[in-house]
C-alpha cells in the first residue's frame, strides 16, 4: 500500500479480514457478533477520512479504531458482566511483533466452525471473509436476500455460543471442506459478478487464489486443496482472452487461446498431474482434470472430448447426481461427441428436474444455432437475455442474438 492511493477491492477485504482477526484473537470468538460490527463501523470512519488523510499503518489505524468501536459497544452491552467473567479464559492479545502475520486462515476456520450447517459456514464466510453482500451472496446460490440475511444471522450467533478458542497461528484443522467450498463461491462471483458491471471482479479472483495458495501451505496433503488451487489457475488463465478490450464477454468456442495465460497454465497443469497420479476422483481435482485439457488444446475441435465427457461422467457419479450445473456442463460436452440433438434431448430433461436453472436457456440457445434452428434460437436467446441479472451476460447474449437474427431484440 501506498499512502495517499486509493486502496483497490481487495486491499479493502484484507485489511477488514486482518482487523477482525486481531479483534477475535483479544476477544474471543464469543464475541464475534460484536467484533464483525466494530471492524464494519470503523471501515466506515476509513471510507469516511482517509481519501483525506491516509494513514502511515492503514492496519494499524483500522484495528486501533475498531477496538475503540468494540469498547464502546461493549460498555453499553447488558452482558458486559458476562464478558468481564470470561475475560480470564480467553487468549491473550496479539503481541506487537505479530501485527503483520496472515491470519487469514484463522478467520476462515472460525467461519466454518463445524457445529454450523454447510449453508451457515458458507453465507458467514462470504461476508467476513470475502467481504460479499448479501445481494451477491444470494445471486450465487439463487436464493433470496432474505434468506442469505437470516442464515448469516444464524452463524454469527451460533459462532458466539459455541465461543470456540482461536487455534494457534499456522494450525489449520483437518476438515478443509466448507474452506474449499467458500473459495470456489468466491472465485465463481469474481468471473461471474451479480451485476456483470464490471463483468470480473479481478480483486476478488486474486484474493481467491491467494487463499487458495495459503491454504494449500497449510495442508500440502490435500488432493481437493490442489485440485482447487490448479482449477482456480488454468480458469484465470484464460480471463485475458475472455473479456475483449472492449470490456464484452467473449464466448469461450471464439476465445483467441493466443492470448491465455501460459504461465498460469503451465502452474496449473503441473499440479494437476502431480496430484492426480494415484489419487482418490474428487469434484475439485475431476473439475481440474477437465480445465487441464482445455488448457492442453489448441482449439476447440481439437480437443480431447471423449475424455472431458468420461470425466464429467465421473463427476457426476462422485458428486451423487446433485449438482445440475455439472449436468448442463456435460451436456456441452456431450453435444461435441454425440451431436447436438441429442444435447438438446437432455437439456430439456434437465429442466423438467430443474426449472429455472442459471444458463440453461443461454446453453439451449446456443445449441439450437449449431443445429441450425435459427428461429427457436432466437426465441431462446430472449428468453436468456430476460432471464439474466447480470448486465455483462445480457450484452453479451445480445449480440450473439443480433448476429443471429441481423436485427435488435
Amino acid at each position: 500500500m501506498i499512502p495517499g492511493e486509493p486502496l483497490g477491492g481487495g486491499q479493502w477485504r484484507d485489511l477488514a479480514r486482518q482487523a477482525l482477526a486481531r479483534l477475535l484473537r483479544s476477544h474471543g470468538s464469543a464475541q464475534f457478533d460484536l467484533c464483525e460490527d466494530a471492524v464494519q463501523e470503523a471501515l466506515l470512519q476509513a471510507y469516511q477520512q482517509w481519501p483525506a488523510r491516509f494513514p502511515d499503518d492503514p492496519l494499524g489505524w483500522l484495528i486501533a479504531t475498531a477496538r475503540r468501536r468494540y469498547a464502546d459497544r461493549a460498555r453499553s452491552d447488558a452482558r458486559r458482566r458476562h464478558r468481564e467473567a470470561r475475560a480470564a479464559s480467553l487468549q491473550a492479545p496479539v503481541p506487537p511483533q505479530a501485527v503483520h502475520r496472515d491470519d487469514s486462515l484463522l478467520v476462515l476456520q472460525l467461519c466454518c466452525h463445524p457445529d454450523l450447517p454447510r449453508s451457515g459456514q458458507v453465507a458467514l464466510t462470504l461476508r467476513a471473509v470475502a467481504g460479499l453482500t448479501t445481494a451477491q451472496i444470494a445471486n450465487v446460490y439463487q436464493l433470496p436476500e432474505r434468506t442469505i440475511a437470516q442464515r448469516i444471522t444464524r452463524a454469527k450467533r451460533r459462532v458466539s455460543e459455541l465461543g470456540r478458542p482461536l487455534p494457534p497461528p499456522g494450525q489449520t484443522g483437518e476438515d478443509v471442506t466448507a474452506v474449499l467450498d467458500v473459495l470456489y463461491v468466491m472465485f465463481t462471483e469474481a468471473h461471474h459478478t451479480t451485476a456483470g458491471a464490471p463483468p470480473r471482479d479481478a480483486d476478488l479472483a486474486t484474493e481467491a487464489i491467494r487463499l487458495a495458495r495459503l491454504l494449500r501451505s497449510s495442508v500440502p496433503e490435500s488432493v481437493e486443496t490442489a485440485g482447487l488451487l490448479a482449477l482456480m489457475l488454468l480458469t484465470e488463465a484464460r480471463h485475458p482472452a475472455r473479456v475483449a478490450q472492449d470490456g464484452h464477454l467473449t464466448s469461450f468456442d471464439e476465445q483467441d487461446r493466443s492470448r491465455w495465460d501460459q504461465e498460469l497454465i503451465s502452474e496449473g497443469i503441473t499440479l494437476v498431474e502431480q496430484t492426480a497420479r494415484g489419487a482418490e476422483p474428487s469434484p475439485y481435482l475431476l473439475q481440474a482434470c477437465i480445465a487441464a485439457l482445455h488448457a492442453e488444446a489448441p482449439d476447440l475441435t481439437a480437443t480431447d472430448w471423449d475424455e472431458i465427457l468420461a470425466l464429467y461422467r465421473l463427476l457426476g457419479i462422485v458428486t451423487g447426481h446433485q449438482n445440475p450445473t455439472v449436468t448442463l456442463n456435460s451436456i456441452v460436452a456431450q453435444a461435441m461427441v454425440d451431436g447436438v440433438e441429442v444435447a438438446l434431448a437432455r437439456i430439456d430433461t434437465l429442466e423438467a428436474d430443474h426449472p429455472g436453472l442459471p444458463r440453461i436457456d443461454s446453453v439451449r440457445a446456443h445449441l439450437l444455432e449449431r443445429a441450425g434452428r435459427t428461429a427457436d434460437a432466437a426465441e431462446t436467446y430472449r428468453r436468456a437475455i430476460a432471464a439474466t441479472i447480470s448486465l455483462a451476460e445480457q450484452h453479451h447474449l445480445r449480440r450473439r442474438l443480433r448476429r443471429l437474427s441481423g436485427a435488435h431484440p
